[in-house]
């Protein structure tokens, strides 16, 4: 099993554990290294047992999960955290990926996707379901559109804007899209994909596409 993904499941719903439990031990690369009911205990067990992915649920009673996810950057930023949510979490969502998680999960997905985005971000990568995402990004436009916040500038840096291709290729990679899949769209290289989407991070002072999803869905650009 040295080569196994190691997984810890945070949730503080039984129901949940063993829902997940029993899908991930169908996995022959993939090991279960604990189950923690609340974000403190995800932190101590995460220090025990260095863990290469963390299924976090949000809502919890001691820690919540965005609390967690934070203190985990700070503390384990090699660990990637995948956030269980639900339909009705879709700003906590954003909260939890701005904040370091790598990607999401609803609590409801299918068994192959769940497995494929463990896989994803024990890589380093991320996968997105579009609908999840454009769902958050609608409830983040109507919040921004019932609010009634002092206009908007542009950033006081050119350096920190996005270049019309920079936001394209943010904008394809928050509906889901893979690299290789906006390229072909683009007709540019994997590579200049892989260049833009790194400007965008440096841009934005993140290390990953569900952080520059999140502030840039936060800002409105999406």
């Amino acid at each position: 099993m040295s080569d196994s993904i190691r997984v810890l499941i945070t949730d503080d719903h039984f129901i949940v554990r063993q829902g997940l439990r029993l899908i991930l031990n169908t996995a022959n690369d993939i090991e279960l290294v604990g189950e923690a009911t609340n974000g403190q205990e995800a932190l101590q067990m995460v220090a025990e047992h260095q863990p290469h992915v963390v299924l976090m649920d949000l809502q919890m009673p001691v820690m919540d999960g965005l609390t967690a996810i934070e203190q985990l950057g700070q503390l384990q930023p090699q660990v990637a955290v995948i956030i269980l949510t639900t339909y009705n979490e879709d700003e906590m969502m954003l909260r939890g990926l701005k904040l370091g998680a790598r990607g999401y999960l609803l609590k409801d997905t299918e068994r192959e996707t769940l497995l494929n985005t463990i896989r994803a971000a024990a890589r380093g990568e991320s996968l997105f379901k579009p609908d999840v995402v454009q769902r958050a990004l609608s409830v983040q436009a109507t919040a921004q559109a019932t609010s009634t916040p002092p206009k908007q500038t542009p950033s006081s840096s050119d350096a920190n804007e996005l270049t019309p291709r920079e936001l394209e290729v943010l904008r394809a990679a928050a509906t889901g899209e893979r690299n290789k899949e906006i390229a072909l769209r683009l007709n540019i290289s994997s590579r200049t994909v892989k260049a833009h989407l790194t400007s965008v991070y440096n841009k934005l002072g993140v290390d990953s596409r569900a952080a520059a999803i999140a502030i840039a869905a936060q800002k409105g650009w999406l």
